[in-house]
């Protein structure tokens, strides 16, 4: 059924906005967390400080819950620590 009121109209295209760039946003932590898994030490330990400052924003957008980011945090950093 089509949005009737001009606010209804204003909120779909709102949302859709919104999908888009959460979209987006998802794929980009999903990306970052895959090449860190994949990179060497080295190049794992430069990437550390950035994927955790995605992580944090992943939070303060409302991606991932706070404790989600924490756990995901704690275990990037061990696997970084424990890779060859």
């Amino acid at each position: 059924m089509a949005k009737r009121t001009a606010s209804a109209q204003k909120q779909a295209r709102k949302s859709a906005k919104r999908r888009l760039l959460n979209n987006e946003r998802k794929l980009k932590l999903k990306q970052a967390l895959k090449d860190i898994k994949a990179a060497k030490k080295e190049e794992a330990q430069q990437q550390l400080p950035k994927v955790q400052a995605l992580i944090d924003k992943s939070v303060r957008w409302r991606l991932v819950h706070r404790k989600a980011a924490s756990r995901l945090k704690s275990r990037i950093s061990r696997e970084v620590a424990e890779a060859e």
